[in-house]
């Protein structure tokens, strides 16, 4: 009898992708050139634009979509053939921090209408540890009717895919793989060597899996935690982080890590699920905690550092002006989800500044429906500071005089939080974290 996989490769079966976001098309797209595929989303509008060839999430080209075996559908339906699931659905936090389920919950149902005796369910989705077996699991058996793990077997690899980072992509990066028992991890680990060409790393159970993603992103928070408390010491010592940086950068064994702004779906996002996780086992995590309270309060921080700073140049607050350039949570990619920038404008607005918001990459109506305000196409020549908050590359060559031409005066105050002019603004007052 014929494993999964090698029905897979004969194309004697299909693999299916649930949610085709950042994370969920370019894995559909990658299988689609080795074996035949389904694109599942809820959202019939992005379908569309895929059958296009067009990525919503404005990620890959149109040639990404050339030589690909792939159906693009919003109708349960159309995975009535699939015997391979893998589910890339959002998990984000609600307004308490708190793991939401919703769409990992309402993808496990539609998979569970699908799903058939033998089949394989694998969750790409970063959860805490324990989630796909307590959470999801049940879920599956409820709506199918079969029993795991006898009727169905499910396994866990955690998503690697870095949003607007061409080097590092879904082939080039070794993917962790596991499954509920020694043959399904094999079968997993299989399947994903069709695509991953780094190789891949059985890891020893899906708990393993789960929480070698997790934490990943909740070492880059903490460490980031560290560098933006000492980015406030430093502030006030008088002396500039990314000089000291540079000192310290000289030592073989230093952490390169920077200060900035922590948002989006990943770093901001998934320390919360462990926080969480380790509050129900009776365990308060301090660490973990101190380093989501300081890089959640750091767009605060520059709102009020550069309302203090323009008093200091004699501007009254209220009648301040000022420009922020970049609203994506990071540099050269259009995802604006859990942009911290938007603390920065809430503290300005909080003492009444006039703020307007550019950037080349976020969509206006996006940032409308999710935020609450516009985006400018064109910044004006009377702003009172101009706060960079994002790296863009569209950013990079601005000079000092480029700058001094958006700002009211010589006395204007150039925020810099990446510190990418560092040591070319000479006659501006620069501030960076």
């Amino acid at each position: 009898m014929s494993s999964i996989y090698e029905k897979l490769v004969k194309k004697e079966t299909k693999l299916a992708v649930i949610g085709l976001g950042y994370v969920g098309l370019p894995i559909a797209l990658e299988f689609a050139k080795k074996i035949k595929v389904v694109g599942f989303d809820i959202n019939a509008k992005r379908v569309e634009m895929m059958k296009n060839k067009i990525d919503p999430s404005n990620e890959l080209e149109s040639s990404a979509f050339d030589g690909c075996d792939i159906e693009f559908t919003a109708n349960i339906h159309d995975m009535k053939d699939v015997t391979f699931f893998i589910v890339a659905v959002p998990t984000p936090i609600d307004a308490s921090n708190l793991p939401d389920l919703t769409p990992l919950i309402g993808a496990s149902r539609t998979v569970g209408k699908v799903l058939k005796k033998g089949d394989y369910v694998v969750y790409e989705s970063t959860v805490y540890p324990g989630c796909t077996e307590e959470d999801c699991i049940p879920i599956l058996e409820a709506e199918s009717g079969l029993k795991f793990p006898g009727d169905f077997k499910v396994g866990y690899s955690p998503e690697r895919i870095n949003p607007g980072d061409k080097v590092h992509t879904l082939s080039s990066i070794v993917k962790v793989t596991s499954g509920c028992d020694a043959e399904s991890s094999e079968q997993v680990a299989k399947v994903y060597e069709l695509v991953v060409t780094a190789g891949v790393h059985r890891a020893a159970s899906i708990k393993v899996a789960e929480a070698a993603k997790i934490i990943e992103n909740t070492q880059r928070d903490v460490n980031i935690a560290l560098i933006n408390e000492l980015s406030i010491i430093f502030n006030r010592l008088g002396i500039n982080t990314y000089d000291v940086l540079d000192a310290a950068g000289t030592k073989w064994n230093f952490l390169k890590f920077q200060p900035g702004l922590v948002g989006g779906h990943c770093i901001g996002v998934d320390p919360y699920y462990l926080t969480h996780k380790a509050k129900q086992l009776g365990y308060h995590a301090k660490i973990i905690n101190s380093g989501r309270y300081v890089n959640d309060s750091m767009g605060f921080y520059v709102g009020k550092q550069t309302v203090k700073k323009m008093i200091g140049h004699g501007v009254n607050p209220m009648e301040s002006k000022v420009l922020i350039m970049g609203a994506t949570f990071k540099e050269d990619v259009s995802d604006i989800r859990n942009s911290k920038v938007v603390n920065v404008i809430s503290e300005l607005e909080s003492f009444a500044c006039k703020v307007d918001v550019i950037d080349p990459h976020a969509d206006s109506e996006e940032v409308k429906h999710e935020y609450g305000f516009t985006l400018c196409e064109k910044p004006t020549n009377d702003y009172d500071a101009i706060i960079i908050a994002v790296n863009h590359k569209e950013y990079a060559n601005y000079s000092e005089a480029d700058l001094r031409k958006m700002l009211k005066s010589d006395k204007g105050l150039i925020v810099d939080l990446k510190g990418i002019y560092k040591g070319k603004i000479k006659n501006l007052d620069y501030w960076s974290l």
